[in-house]
């Protein structure tokens, strides 16, 4: 007889955990729970690919820039055909933004459902080569119009959501998700090829001790951004430094241990550099369900109004006190006419 832990029989999947969701509503009609299971296999996939990158030779470039002018990675264009596929194989979603896209992606009307996915399908991906985490982040929007879908149907702000998360594929591959009821993270068993609920209803904390921003550009922010940067290295207790280059690795750390994730504007990039629709919105959505807030700097991520779909914007998000310590600052700053 094994002296091992025995088995959960009764343990709770993303599956199961979408399905108990669903019932919470009288009239749901099971179509958001169909796409999310669609984006929970293109997640199983892309790990799959993640794990055994090196041995099937998928690391490397591909020789093509995409639409933000990055460098594509061969995961990256695997991970958006598997994305886009699932999708539209799922008959829910009707329009898609993917950052691998000029354009939007259109469904064939045979297969139309009634929503938008926004998706980063491999967020950091210059970090491949060298086995640092990497993730894949999405929103997922109601279609607001009748008739056929148009790219202004994907413009919505990030109040619109209706569901949202990433996947970050590390020491394990975890899903982080949100249906508007708080938010939930998920392990990937691979023994049973299923998600498990590992960290139920989970909750930033209301101050931290970490602040992570690439302090390589430190000399292109403006005032309040080094006034802020600064006051976290002084005092009896300075904050520590963590910064992986990764959004959903930095996120999800910022998530777990509170502090405060930073890509503010820079002389460079006056608009900042992650892009609106598909990486900050649905971030900010799952740190705001948490108990955490996001900011531009001048409002909130979830109010901004998309008028391009690869928009970019700067983004502050974590704890709320930190968060609210540098829109102080920023006030200051306000007032005294340097912003």
């Amino acid at each position: 007889m094994s002296s091992g832990q025995a088995m959960d029989t009764n343990c709770m999947t993303l599956t199961r955990y979408i399905l108990e969701e669903q019932r919470k509503h009288k009239t749901a009609t099971g179509d958001l729970t169909q796409l999310l299971t669609a984006i929970q296999a293109a997640v199983k996939a892309v790990s799959s690919a993640v794990r055994k990158a090196g041995i099937a030779k998928l690391y490397g470039i591909v020789g093509e820039v995409n639409i933000q002018g990055e460098e594509v990675k061969k995961l990256d264009v695997l991970a958006n055909e598997l994305f886009v596929n699932l999708l539209k194989s799922s008959y829910q979603t009707c329009l898609m933004v993917s950052e691998e896209n000029e354009n939007v992606i259109e469904v064939e009307t045979d297969k139309h459902g009634k929503y938008i996915v926004t998706f980063d399908p491999l967020d950091g991906s210059s970090n491949i080569d060298c086995l640092v985490s990497i993730g894949s982040i999405f929103a997922i929007f109601k279609k607001q119009s009748s008739g056929r879908p148009t790219v202004q149907d994907a413009l919505q702000a990030g109040n619109k959501v209706v569901a949202a998360g990433y996947a970050l594929y590390g020491s394990a591959t975890m899903m982080v998700l949100s249906t508007g009821n708080g938010v939930n993270g998920f392990l990937l068993d691979p023994a049973i090829g299923e998600f498990i609920l590992t960290d139920s209803s989970m909750k930033v904390k209301p101050r931290g001790k970490i602040y992570s921003i690439n302090e390589g550009y430190q000399g292109k922010w403006d005032q309040s951004t080094l006034e802020y940067v600064n006051s976290k290295k002084e005092g009896a207790k300075p904050y520590g430094l963590r910064y992986v280059g990764s959004m959903v690795a930095d996120v999800h750390r910022t998530l777990k241990y509170g502090g405060i994730f930073m890509y503010p504007a820079t002389t460079d990039a006056p608009s900042g550099k992650l892009r609106l629709l598909y990486e900050c919105i649905p971030m900010a959505y799952i740190m705001t369900q948490a108990g955490g807030a996001a900011t531009t700097g001048k409002e909130d991520v979830l109010d901004v109004v998309p008028t391009k779909i690869h928009q970019r914007v700067p983004i502050v998000l974590g704890s709320t006190e930190d968060v609210e310590d540098y829109l102080q600052i920023v006030k200051k700053h306000t007032d005294k006419g340097e912003m």
